[in-house]
């Protein structure tokens, strides 16, 4: 009688507590998770992106004239010496920019291929975000649906401890099947333990993503949309190679290397600048005294010609850069390798872990059968109560080895739809 009193309060306090701890829980869908991730995090993914573009700015704004107003006021004894270049001044203004300049015009173009080689840094850093979400949110899913079914397995296993003690204690069965009961317990007990901790684990890691409250989050399984049939036939690495960011990175880093290599080289080409300076000069500069005429006011415009016909330093420069760009071109192939290798291991993986996600579901619905049979059999009477138990307990293990096995899957395809482009439009989150 104290058995059954203490396990009645044990279930109530225990369904109270599961009912306080999920009353807290906001339900968030999957899509609204990432879409919270992506804001939260842009700041870090932009930054790249931002300085590439200001670097191309700078470079391509060299077309545009400067201009640079300052001061060069000092006090002349004998004849007026210059003041870090130029003659001393009341006001001066300097204007200069690039007309015609073949090596800016390639380091314009490289810059401007980093900087869209950043923009798809920035992509492949945005698909992270959104595949550390979606793994992360359906990694809780699959423990929160783990942890309502152990919270029945835990009601089974301690009604089946009371009446075992009471078994014992009548003398039915041996005190032996006392250690057999605990043990259920017990290993219901730590896989729920262990359900609990990667649940906060997950929310923890999804609160860091979305920038919720950890204790406020609470997956919905309805919102976790239908993962895409995986075909072995379709040429899916050709599309991963196509639209792969890193790949895209790679090749738009390796052309802006070639551009700024052939800049290099049109260094040594001739190039024209604009130059215009104005001066207002002061009397007290001893100017009238050592020029035939003098004027206040004073103005030059014109252009810079050089011609660079000898710089073996500027040669050594140029051939560092062509080893740079060939590197460069080396690295994207590799990157371009390395990512039709991944695709086509996640592809023949994910037939793996179908093949072994349907073994583990066929093992659970039969040995379901098998605990529907005998059921039967001991409401009959011709089972006892531990082949019953026997059999349930099997059955969680096929049900626990079958949830695994669909997570593995699972993850796997997720893996393989960021691989070619398609994770984005899974979850529903325009480009």
């Amino acid at each position: 009688m104290r058995l059954n009193v203490r396990f009645a309060v044990f279930c109530v306090l225990f369904l109270l507590a599961g009912w306080s701890v999920s009353s807290l829980a906001e339900p968030v869908p999957l899509k609204r998770a990432v879409e919270l991730a992506l804001s939260h995090g842009s700041a870090a993914t932009d930054t790249d992106e931002q300085r590439a573009f200001a670097s191309y700015h700078e470079a391509r704004n060299q077309y545009i004239p400067q201009l640079i107003v300052g001061s060069g006021l000092g006090k002349s004894w004998g004849f007026p010496l210059s003041l870090e270049g130029s003659a001393p001044s009341i006001l001066n203004l300097n204007s200069q920019s690039a007309i015609y300049n073949p090596a800016l015009r390639e380091f314009v173009r490289g810059a401007k291929s980093d900087w869209q080689a950043s923009m798809f840094q920035t992509k492949d850093q945005r698909e992270q975000v959104i595949q550390d979400t979606v793994l992360a949110y359906a990694e809780l899913n699959h423990w929160e649906q783990t942890l309502s079914h152990l919270e029945q397995e835990q009601a089974d296993a301690a009604k089946m401890e009371v009446m075992v003690n009471q078994r014992v204690d009548a003398g039915v069965d041996s005190p032996a099947m006392k250690n057999q009961a605990r043990l259920v317990v017990a290993r219901v007990r730590l896989r729920a333990a262990e359900a609990h901790g990667s649940i906060d684990i997950l929310r923890n890691r999804l609160a860091q993503l979305t920038g919720l409250s950890a204790d406020n989050i609470e997956t919905v399984t309805d919102s976790i949309p239908a993962m895409p049939e995986v075909k072995q036939e379709d040429d899916l690495v050709s599309k991963a190679v196509q639209f792969s960011p890193i790949v895209l990175q790679a090749e738009n880093h390796a052309l802006a290397e070639s551009f700024r290599a052939k800049g290099e080289h049109r260094s040594l080409w001739p190039s024209v600048d604009f130059a215009a300076q104005y001066a207002m000069l002061a009397e007290y500069n001893n100017y009238a005294d050592y020029f035939k005429s003098f004027q206040r006011h004073n103005a030059t415009v014109g252009v810079s010609i050089r011609f660079p016909f000898f710089n073996p330093s500027q040669h050594a420069r140029a051939q560092a850069a062509d080893a740079t760009a060939l590197h460069a071109k080396a690295d994207a192939k590799t990157a371009k390798d390395k990512v039709s290798d991944q695709t086509l291991r996640m592809q023949r993986s994910v037939e793996q872990l179908a093949a072994a996600q349907e073994v583990a579901s066929l093992e659970y619905q039969i040995s379901q059968s098998n605990l529907e049979a005998l059921q039967v059999r001991v409401d009959a009477g011709t089972a006892n109560l531990h082949d019953m138990d026997d059999a349930r307990t099997q059955a969680n293990e096929r049900y626990h080895a079958f949830q695994s096995a669909d997570f593995e899957l699972q993850r796997a395809k997720i893996g393989l739809l960021r691989a070619t482009g398609d994770l984005e439009s899974w979850v529903g989150i325009p480009k």
